[in-house]
């Protein structure tokens, strides 16, 4: 197993990694709309929050020498499904492969975001 980080998406915010390497694939950690310059969410639609996640994840994929179309699975959160054709329509840019994927409602996420997504991918 191996940890994995770069500089190019956040730091993570508690007692965990960015990515891990295991077992030929790669998982992340849930990304929230944190620009990585900065530390802060700057960003307040859903529509912002989410570019500023896909940028973050693909950093990560990036650093591990993939991209978006090794994902096979996302977990996505949403603070209200009412944004969910709105995130979709971002997401379905970036995730053209069409990974499995869960989609739910948090009551509340980290930092009060809007959207948070994780990934599964093969190396």
């Amino acid at each position: 197993m191996k940890k994995l980080h770069t500089a190019k998406a956040p730091e993570a915010i508690g007692p965990y990694s960015q990515a891990v390497v295991a077992g030929g694939m790669l998982y992340t950690s849930g990304q929230i709309a944190i620009n990585p310059a900065t530390g802060a969410v700057e960003a307040d639609t859903i529509e912002a929050q989410t570019e500023q996640v896909m940028k973050n994840l693909g950093a990560i994929l990036e650093e591990a020498g993939i991209s978006f179309d090794k994902v096979v699975k996302t977990t996505c959160f949403l603070k209200e499904m009412a944004d969910f054709a709105t995130f979709n329509g971002i997401y379905e840019r970036y995730f053209t492969g069409k990974p499995a994927r869960s989609c739910v409602a948090a009551k509340q996420l980290p930092k009060d975001v809007l959207v948070e997504v994780e990934l599964i991918a093969e190396l």
